[in-house]
């Protein structure tokens, strides 16, 4: 449909340049207009604003006063370097800001939010106290960014934080100080100069581990480091590994694609096997390493024995 036919027949008010669908009241489209600054005279019916892709360097405060029932603000693909209170957006959910020029995570975040995306920004520190209220976020994004470490009390607050992607940045060791609700942790693209036997304690719920091109060497990785029973699916990918760590029976997915894995060690996956015995592991990628398939012991079909896709080469 026509957009000037949707304005001329709808009996909301709508900025010029923005389109507001009418059958969808709530939302409001100001994305790719080229906008240098948020359109005036926003209606306060709104609770969805996807402002993505224009040029739009700075929030005012004032706009946001008007806007008291705002659910999403969508305002990826900008030119913003800081951001204005937030904190009044008490509706706020779901607020993304990825590729922006940010150069911190602020302290001003709305404490309601759900959601927090700010991939691909310049983002080098957590301001003190940014996530202290934060206690419903489950979703953080912050990869691609210059995060080289992550302190004490910077993530305090998250209390319900599923998934924490910080692949991308700057990180020489897994984080410490990480809110143990994490469920699902992407860290690849960092250089990691090792693992130890302390690097993953504490992660009693996670359940999906992304490691994938941070330089890992089996020299450098401690042996038992995955050998916990919450994990199913490890991506230890296009890293420099000359041997397969242990991992937990109960793991269901591995991907060491792409290392300089020489030898398969059965009890990797299984340290006994019998009729209650053998590894979960359903799928297993170890092409572009140096084993072949001639060259997997007899007895791996013991404990590998419900293996759906297997690749070697």
């Amino acid at each position: 449909m026509d957009a000037a036919w949707f304005r001329a027949n709808n009996p909301q008010a709508c900025p010029q340049q923005c389109d507001c669908p009418i059958q969808w009241p709530t939302a409001l489209y100001c994305d790719h207009k080229g906008l240098a600054d948020i359109p005036d005279s926003l209606p306060n019916r709104t609770q969805y604003l996807f402002l993505q892709a224009n040029n739009i360097s700075s929030l005012s405060s004032s706009f946001l006063t008007k806007l008291t029932a705002l659910r999403w603000l969508i305002l990826d693909h900008n030119q913003l370097q800081e951001l204005v209170a937030l904190q009044t957006q008490t509706q706020m959910y779901y607020f993304f800001a990825n590729h922006n020029h940010l150069r911190s995570v602020p302290s001003t975040l709305p404490a309601g939010l759900k959601e927090l995306r700010l991939a691909h920004n310049q983002i080098s520190s957590i301001s003190p106290g940014a996530f202290q209220n934060l206690q419903n976020l489950t979703l953080l994004l912050l990869q691609g960014n210059r995060l080289q470490t992550i302190v004490e009390g910077d993530l305090k607050g998250l209390l319900s934080l599923h998934l924490l992607d910080l692949s991308g940045n700057l990180f020489l060791a897994v984080p410490r100080n990480l809110p143990p609700s994490v469920q699902q942790l992407y860290m690849s693209n960092n250089t990691l100069i090792g693992l130890d036997e302390d690097s993953l304690r504490g992660f009693l719920k996670l359940k999906y581990l992304r490691l994938s091109h941070c330089g890992l060497q089996s020299s450098n990785v401690y042996q038992q480091v995955f050998n916990f029973t919450s994990l199913v699916e490890l991506d230890l990918s296009h890293n420099k590994l000359k041997t397969i760590p242990t991992v937990a029976t109960t793991l269901q997915y591995l991907y060491l694609e792409a290392n300089e894995i020489q030898d398969f060690n059965v009890n990797s996956f299984c340290r006994h096997w019998g009729p209650l015995s053998y590894s979960r592991m359903k799928i297993l990628r170890l092409e572009g390493n140096k084993i072949s398939y001639q060259q997997l012991p007899s007895n791996w079909v013991f404990c590998l024995r419900v293996l759906e896709t297997g690749s070697c080469s």
